[in-house]
Parts: structure tokens; sequence; C-alpha cells
């Protein structure tokens, strides 16, 4: 777990995504924002598209730290790919940590590794590494959430790692070193090929 002293943590920052779809200053790349309201959920939902899209978040840096999110996407193949990136200089460059709910419950052991995925555009795209680092930047997630449903994570960044933990489980479903140092710091919401997908609860806490 990501330990963050009092003394030097940075202020938290939980942007409202229930009004981010109408701020002037938000940039959606090859995707609509939507407000979304269900429930306790207020937050934003982005369309489904050919191509990745992404939502930057506005007056928000990010280097060092922990992201915080809930997230829905849906167990159709092929069609759910939900996450966010960081480390961002422009809409073609960056890190991300995002996950397929298509495989949280397959039947299928080689798809259930293929659940939650780190990527570091446009160099080491999922099927780079896949080919390259079989199995290393890519894992299951146990117990696995309902693909379907609502399910919480937690991204820790910092200059030797990324962890990806899930729900309240204090083990990390993925844990992988930096393939390269993106020096760039927007922080955005991200959705892959043919995806859709709503998020809310966003927070994120910078460390120096």
């Amino acid at each position: 777990m990501l330990i963050t002293s009092p003394a030097i943590a940075q202020k938290k920052t939980s942007p409202d995504l229930a009004t981010l779809a109408q701020d002037p200053k938000i940039v959606v790349v090859n995707r609509s924002a939507t407000a979304l309201s269900e429930g306790p959920q207020k937050g934003v939902r982005l369309d489904q598209r050919p191509g990745e899209g992404l939502l930057w978040l506005p007056d928000v840096t990010f280097t060092n730290g922990s992201i915080e999110f809930d997230v829905r996407g849906k167990d159709v193949l092929q069609q759910s790919f939900v996450g966010i990136a960081f480390h961002g200089q422009n809409d073609s460059t960056y890190e991300a940590v995002y996950f397929r709910p298509f495989n949280f419950r397959s039947e299928d052991p080689v798809r259930r590794i293929h659940a939650v995925q780190y990527i570091s555009h446009p160099t080491y795209s999922w099927q780079k590494l896949r080919t390259e680092f079989p199995n290393k930047y890519e894992a299951a997630v146990a117990p696995a959430p309902d693909p379907n449903g609502w399910f919480h994570v937690r991204i820790e960044v910092t200059g030797s790692n990324v962890r990806a933990f899930v729900n309240q489980s204090t083990t990390a479903a993925l844990e992988v070193e930096p393939i390269q140092k993106r020096p760039g710091n927007r922080i955005g919401l991200w959705v892959g090929n043919a995806s859709g997908g709503d998020f809310a609860n966003l927070t994120i806490t910078p460390v120096p």
C-alpha cells in the first residue's frame, strides 16, 4: 500500500464528474461526455465509438500518488475497456491502466489473465507488450467483480512502479515497473476501441 506522510502529501483533488461534462475547459478526444446520475453514483459517461477515447481533466496535474475511482463497463466481448490515463503529454502519448470487464469471470483461463492491463502509448500498446512480454503487463482480477457492475479502483504510481487494486483488496491485481519514463502530467478518463464507460467518485492524491 502506498504510504503518504501527512507532512509531504499534497491536497487531495476530487473533481465533480457529474458537472464535468458541462465544463467548457474539458478536452474530450474521440468521445462525447454526458452527466450520469444513478442512485449514489454521480459521474460522467463516455459514449461508445471506434478507436480509443479520452477525457482530460481540466486544471489537474499528476505525477506520483494515488488515483481512486468507481467505474463500470459491461460483459460484452471486445467492447468494454475502461480505465485511467496518466503522465499524459498529448492525446496519443501517455500511460494508462485499464480493465476488460468481459474477461473478469470468463471460463477461459487465458482470457481471465487479461483482465487488467498497463500500456504506455504510443510505443507500447497492449499488442506489443503481450507479444514481447507475455503476462507481465496484464493480469487477472481476484476476486472477480461483476462484469456489468460498478467496481472501485485504486491506482498507485511512484517513480519505480504502478500498482492497481480493485474493490477493497489489499493485494494488487497488477504491479509493474513503468516500461519508459513519461514526463507528462495530464490525467484523464480512458476508454478503448468500441467501448464506452461510466466513471464516478474520482479522487486524486498526489505526492512529491
